[in-house]
């Protein structure tokens, strides 16, 4: 397994892992009265959200679409 491999891999899971707190935090009273108040989520919410997709396409880019030579 080569090193752009690992780390493509390694990107992946760790998106798989934000995006499950970000979307996990969704559903807690805090952020249900905030999106209810303000019509968004709080600052943190989104950037788990939004770095967990982020890292994700950038770890099965990497994973998927590594050179051959």
């Amino acid at each position: 397994m080569s090193f752009k491999m690992i780390v493509g891999l390694t990107l992946l899971v760790l998106g798989i892992i934000l995006l499950y707190f970000g979307i996990n935090a969704t559903d807690k009273v805090g952020e249900e009265i905030t999106n209810s108040v303000t019509g968004h989520y709080t600052n943190k919410t989104m950037t788990y959200i939004i770095m967990g997709v982020v890292l994700i396409v950038i770890g099965g880019a990497i994973t998927l679409f590594r050179r051959r030579h």
